[in-house]
């Protein structure tokens, strides 16, 4: 016996009279099979094969094998690593033809408690099931289906539900009806779970099944499924309608799915909404561009006004995908007529407006702008900062697509309004969004149309809003060029040294240090050290430290700059 192969016992024993040393490892990993330590049974299991390569095909197939079904009852790691190995193992036990020597451990290892243990046996199962010849499918495989779909226990049931499809297409007529008969079983159980684990599988069965079957069979096994009292059954119903579609004629669709498909729209439930949202796309392509235009396009409508923001979010991600796929003849009326007007949701219209130059491609960008415009300003006053902040990460996207002229007229005001917002958050992203639009639009729309503004806000009240002019100038330095730094934004820094509150002066202390490379050495000398080094004496700590730190940076790049003379001289 294995567990006699330890000690050397009898024929079977691995260390014999002789002392192989060089088994003695082996040895060791079947003995940490029986171990009471967790870790050193789970090290074994994962050299399994280790294992059985030093046992050979035959004693892996008489020993081990019966060995790992008797020790089925352990930990749910050391069970889930056993299910995952012995789905390699068809080599290990003699190849193909004695395959079916690796059901009895995954039999049960199909039908314990923990789920992840059954799904990876289940996994495994389907993995070998392609290693049997279609007579040992029948003859050994296919009883182990049976015997799982008819068990007492909802584990073994579940189980058998993701085995049907992989035997069902290489078994005799006789045997496919009687599988057919299993899942109808199973579809209607008295437990949730199994019914659940139907549903699931329900698309992938009707894919292996004779067209006849699927309108007979499995058109009815959906109608039920998809009005089931449990929305978890009912959901996933609605991912079995996917492949459904695909497998029937264009002209059955009308009559076998599209009155479940409509119901499951208009479920009671919102995770049955937000499934048939989630798989729109996918439902779209399957019953083509006729249904769709009279179906799914109210259905759309409907998800995208969802009265739960999950479901809306749902169909919001799958605004851009429909829109590509409607036919191209009416698909511009489509869109402005029947997507525009649901724009009414944050999480539909920062869907839209975060895939505009796809959506532009379609209707234009003039005719969209005018219907997004009112959602854009609306959005970007939302009570809710999060949304606020949305709308200003796509300003750049929306400046690329609508151009210089129409942003100018249009949004400026808003980009300017983010910058005096009370939520930090917004202030510092719309600072970003400014040195983005310079990106975009160049200096020279910079100088005439940002910086006065961003300059005026240092006069105003709200100490806030003036920090904000000087964080402003620090990201605008980093795109706007010497000479608008020097001429416009340097005099306002220097001039907000003498600010009553030590946050603003020690930002100018920043700001300076962060501005200083970009000025001459002329004026670094002449304006800028004099204010530092009235900054460096001031009572506040804070605004002292940094003051110092921009001194010590100015005598560094003054260094510099007579390393960089004096290498010109030579």
């Amino acid at each position: 016996s294995l567990n006699a192969a330890v000690q050397g016992e009898g024929p079977c024993g691995l260390l014999g009279a002789d002392g192989d040393d060089s088994l003695y490892p082996i040895a060791v990993l079947i003995d940490e099979l029986r171990n009471e330590d967790v870790q050193l049974r789970l090290n074994s299991i994962k050299k399994l094969s280790t294992i059985a390569l030093a046992l050979g095909v035959e004693r892996t197939r008489t020993e081990l094998l019966p060995f790992l079904t008797d020790t089925i009852y352990d930990e749910d790691e050391v069970l889930l690593a056993l299910a995952e190995q012995l789905g390699n193992f068809t080599m290990l036990v003699g190849g193909p033809e004695y395959v079916h020597c690796l059901l009895p451990p995954l039999e049960s290892l199909a039908t314990v408690e923990e789920t992840v243990v059954r799904d990876k046996a289940v996994e495994s199962l389907r993995k070998i099931s392609q290693e049997h010849c279609p007579v040992d499918l029948e003859v050994h495989f296919e009883p182990l289906v049976k015997r799982l779909a008819s068990g007492d226990w909802f584990t073994s049931r579940t189980s058998a539900c993701g085995l049907f499809s992989v035997c069902y297409p290489r078994v005799s007529s006789t045997v496919k009806a009687e599988i057919r008969q299993h899942f109808r079983t199973l579809c209607s159980d008295d437990t949730p779970m199994v019914r659940r684990a139907a549903a699931s599988k329900l698309g992938e069965f009707a894919k292996v099944l004779e067209l006849d079957y699927v309108k007979s069979d499995i058109i009815s096994l959906f109608t039920a499924l998809a009005s089931d009292e449990q929305d978890s059954v009912r959901l996933l119903a609605v991912e079995a309608c996917v492949s459904i579609a695909t497998l029937l004629p264009q002209e059955d669709l009308e009559t076998l799915v599209m009155p479940t498909l409509r119901q499951a729209a208009e479920d009671k439930s919102w995770r049955v909404r937000y499934m048939v949202a989630d798989k729109f796309s996918e439902l779209q392509k399957a019953v083509g561009p006729e249904i769709t235009k009279n179906d799914l396009v109210p259905a759309f409508q409907n998800l995208l006004k969802d009265c739960e923001a999950e479901v809306r979010a749902a169909a919001a991600n799958k605004v851009k995908e429909f829109c590509e796929n409607l036919p191209e003849d009416n698909r511009e009326q489509i869109i402005m007529t029947h997507i525009l007007p649901c724009v009414k949701c944050p999480e539909v219209r920062l869907n839209i407006i975060s895939n505009l130059d796809c959506v532009n491609e379609v209707i234009g960008i003039r005719q969209l702008s005018q219907s997004l415009l009112p959602a854009i300003v609306e959005l970007a006053e939302d009570a809710k900062w999060r949304v606020r902040l949305a709308i200003i990460e796509y300003m750049p996207l929306l400046a690329g697509q609508l151009g210089v002229e129409f942003f100018d007229e249009k949004l400026n005001t808003l980009c300017m309004a983010w910058l005096i917002d009370h939520v930090y958050a917004i202030r510092e992203a719309a600072t970003c969004n400014l040195m983005k639009l310079v990106d975009k639009f160049g200096t020279e729309w910079a100088q005439n149309t940002i910086v006065p503004k961003v300059l005026g806000m240092a006069n105003d009240p709200n100490y806030l809003h003036r920090m904000t002019t000087l964080f402003c100038i620090n990201a605008l330095s980093e795109t706007c060029g010497d000479e608008i730094i020097t001429k416009q934004m340097l005099p306002v820094v220097l001039k907000m040294s003498n600010d009553q509150v030590a946050n603003v002066r020690f930002n100018v202390a920043k700001s300076l240090q962060k501005i200083g490379p970009k000025i001459e050495k002329g004026v670094l000398q002449a304006e800028v050290k004099p204010v530092l080094e009235k900054l460096a004496t001031d009572q506040d700590m804070d605004v002292k430290y940094f003051a110092q730190e921009a001194l010590s940076g100015e005598k560094k790049l003054f260094h510099r700059w007579i390393q960089i003379l004096n290498a010109d001289d030579k």
